[in-house]
């Protein structure tokens, strides 16, 4: 979980809002403003409806135009932005925000507790994939211009992690029926998007918000952000100098990034592995049995993957609770060694001697090496991988759902946020809806009991779902970020793309 910046939490004031100022400059301008910063991401926004956003590699399109209720920070700190305070009762059901005075969006309307309001109800009823983040929201109030009263059916102790991320996302509420909502954001960032050199799906281009309430987090007069997909294209912006930051696909060519003068700046936030999604068998049933599942796990070389896919960058492991969390344990990275003998056997004994076949996407994103290497390591226990590559729509497919099991990168997010992003019955990355008794019951302990009970009792889960191979992680993998000579990046610890706001020039 990350740390208030202030141990007394109901008493933040906006001066903790004020972070260092940038001092450099690439364009020889005034102090705090940087020229063009020219950024590379992997993947587009679908839409620039807050409603129906997403974040992960999706962020800095987002947080570019808009704000966000509150802010995580590069040291694992919460502090303020839109909301300058907040405050639970006493059975951290109901949370109050008060909300700053003095911020205008670029159509010239003021944000108010009432536009706050109108977000964050169209946000639990919105498109997004983490729509389900506000299950737990029972109502939104704002008794005047600068509080907003958010009341939850019951404890969610990741609630203000929730709005420094896409659900705290605010826009002005007179853009809510434009019909051009979806490619022309009206927000109160650091940036506007420039519509007209914008190529939608390909590079967007903004321009400095002249009205900014907070110049110490707008470091440049001008921002591209260029979909850069492809891993060889990312390196050929780099060495082309086409870019001054970019999100790299895969760690495969970090020696020629590092050649070429950048600097890889690093995480370990994501593990990548497969995601064994119809665990009820609805569309294969193969997946509802426990053996087939653990026949999977068996079947991957984990070692061998790392070195493959990520020149040893990153950590094998064998669950996707991250190893700063209580609920980790050492010894289940290693409860499914490499045993193809032991594949075959769970699979003959759970009746699939003759092999299966199993439909899952694929992505140019992730490397085809990736795939074709999963698909050997499966098809060494008679387990045929079948794929469709879903394009743009990946993930909007993944989550449909129309795939039984995938290859997938995920955030190893603090634990209530990971339980809910990938475990719990309505969580984002649970798009079976799968419901297991025993999980739910574990589940409520966490989200009611104390630090102590929560620690003990997120182990515990931790070692069901690792048994009863809920996923099939292959490594931690280190996350890299490379800048140029003129930038640099503090890597935030739960997101795979940095803040804007900690991109600055040198």
């Amino acid at each position: 979980m990350f740390r208030w910046k202030t141990t007394a939490a109901v008493a933040v004031t906006a001066a903790a809002l004020v972070l260092t100022g940038c001092s450099g400059s690439t364009s020889g301008s005034d102090s705090g403003s940087g020229g063009t910063l020219i950024l590379g991401a992997i993947t587009p926004p679908t839409t620039f409806d807050p409603a129906g956003s997403e974040w992960g590699n999706r962020s800095p399109f987002y947080q570019a135009v808009f704000d966000t209720l509150l802010v995580a920070t590069a040291d694992g700190e919460i502090v303020p932005s839109l909301a300058t305070s907040y405050e639970y009762n006493d059975d951290n059901t109901v949370l109050t925000l008060k909300i700053r005075d003095d911020v205008t969006f670029t159509d010239k309307s003021k944000l108010t507790a009432d536009v706050v309001k109108q977000n964050l109800e169209r946000f639990k009823t919105g498109t997004s994939p983490d729509a389900g983040y506000f299950a737990g929201v029972a109502s939104v109030e704002a008794p005047d211009d600068t509080t907003v009263v958010i009341t939850l059916s019951a404890p969610d102790p990741a609630m203000l992690n929730y709005l420094t991320r896409d659900p705290g996302l605010i826009a002005s509420a007179e853009s809510f029926d434009s019909p051009d909502l979806a490619t022309n954001p009206v927000g109160s960032g650091p940036y506007m998007l420039d519509t007209a050199a914008t190529v939608t799906g390909t590079s967007y281009s903004y321009t400095a918000n002249p009205d900014y309430w907070n110049k110490d987090w707008q470091h440049y007069d001008k921002l591209t952000i260029n979909v850069l997909q492809d891993a060889t294209a990312g390196l050929n912006a780099v060495k082309s100098g086409e870019v001054n930051g970019i999100k790299l696909a895969n760690n495969d060519n970090l020696a020629e990034v590092e050649g070429a003068g950048w600097t890889v700046n690093a995480n370990e936030l994501d593990f990548q592995g497969m995601l064994l999604l119809d665990r009820a068998g609805t569309m294969n049933p193969a997946i509802a049995d426990v053996r087939v599942r653990q026949a999977i796990n068996y079947a991957f070389d984990r070692p061998a993957l790392l070195k493959a896919l990520q020149n040893d960058n990153g950590t094998v492991t064998g669950q996707v609770f991250p190893e700063n969390s209580p609920a980790y344990d050492k010894s289940l990275d290693d409860r499914y060694g490499y045993d193809p003998e032991k594949a075959k056997e769970l699979l003959a004994e759970a009746g699939y001697a003759d092999g299966l076949t199993l439909s899952m996407p694929s992505s140019t994103v992730l490397g085809a090496t990736t795939y074709t290497l999963i698909s050997q390591q499966l098809a060494d226990v008679g387990i045929t991988a079948e794929y469709t590559d879903p394009g743009n729509n990946f993930i909007a497919d993944l989550l449909a759902p129309k795939f039984p099991v995938s290859f997938m990168a995920l955030e190893q997010n603090p634990d209530w946020q990971l339980i809910q992003f990938m475990i719990a019955p309505n969580a984002v990355f649970n798009p079976f809806k799968y419901d297991d008794p025993k999980v739910d019951e574990y589940i409520k302990q966490i989200q009611y009991g104390d630090e102590a009970t929560q620690g003990k009792v997120a182990k515990e889960l931790n070692a069901y779902i690792v048994e009863q191979a809920w996923f099939a992680p292959f490594y931690r993998v280190q996350g890299s970020f490379a800048t140029d000579a003129n930038t640099t990046v503090k890597m935030i610890p739960t997101n795979a793309y940095p803040s804007i706001y900690d991109i600055q020039p040198k």
